[in-house]
């Protein structure tokens, strides 16, 4: 398989964890961020730069955002992770309905439209890996994060169905699911919340990027090729 991949939402804390790990695997990576240049920056110094074709700025949830992240990428992609996305919480019948627009926006429509544009060149190809980044809620369903467990239960359903129809073209459609994992994502929660979680993990512990990101690394290997619209755990056991 080629070895250049686009990474979309490379400043988070999953994404950049990813981007080291793509990188120590010698992949060659396109680093999308929206308004976080701080940490695109922080990204970009844990990484060897010769691993860094570019790094592109875009605002997935407006109109335009996609069509500025395609019409700056001047090198072919072999692969795509789907890491970015924003969470919500609170109470489903208090969320306003432009909350709930950006969501659909960067979790579900993004995806699909980024997807449409890069796959042909794949399919042309015989070869590609496409992985998002989900959550457990996606399956589970998370009271106070409705719209959330609802967008990532949407992409583990864009996975499982766009993976039938690439895998005769030779392209991997996977995801990974995070549960419990340290990242500013989570830095809402009470230390008595966060508590409560890890004492329900059987692994007792809190998951790091770094262990979704081998997930990754794993899934963009040679020894995944027969991995098609899987949703693998990166749980410690709980959720499963």
């Amino acid at each position: 398989m080629g070895r250049n991949v686009l990474i979309i939402g490379a400043s988070g804390g999953i994404g950049s964890a990813v981007a080291k790990q793509l990188a120590g695997d010698n992949y060659q990576l396109i680093l999308h961020y929206n308004q976080n240049k701080q940490a695109m920056f922080e990204t970009r110094t844990r990484i060897n730069e010769e691993a860094i074709l570019m790094a592109i700025q875009a605002d997935l949830s407006e109109p335009g955002g996609i069509d500025d992240l395609i019409s700056e990428m001047v090198f072919p992609v072999d692969a795509i992770i789907f890491a970015g996305g924003t969470a919500h919480y609170g109470l489903f019948q208090e969320m306003a309905e432009t909350d709930m627009d950006t969501m659909l926006a960067l979790h579900v429509k993004a995806p699909w439209l980024i997807t449409k544009r890069l796959l042909p060149a794949m399919v042309q190809k015989k070869q590609g890996r496409i992985i998002f980044i989900t959550s457990v809620w996606g399956e589970s369903g998370a009271a106070n994060e409705v719209v959330y467990s609802s967008v990532k239960g949407a992409q583990n359903s864009f996975v499982k169905a766009l993976a039938k129809e690439t895998a005769p073209s030779g392209i991997a459609v996977n995801a990974v699911s995070p549960g419990f994992i340290e990242t500013k994502m989570n830095e809402v929660l009470q230390t008595e919340e966060k508590e409560q979680i890890i004492h329900d993990i059987p692994a007792n512990r809190a998951g790091t990027p770094e262990d979704v990101a081998h997930t990754v690394g794993f899934l963009m290997s040679e020894h995944a090729d027969y991995i098609h619209g899987e949703i693998i755990h990166v749980s410690g056991g709980w959720r499963s």
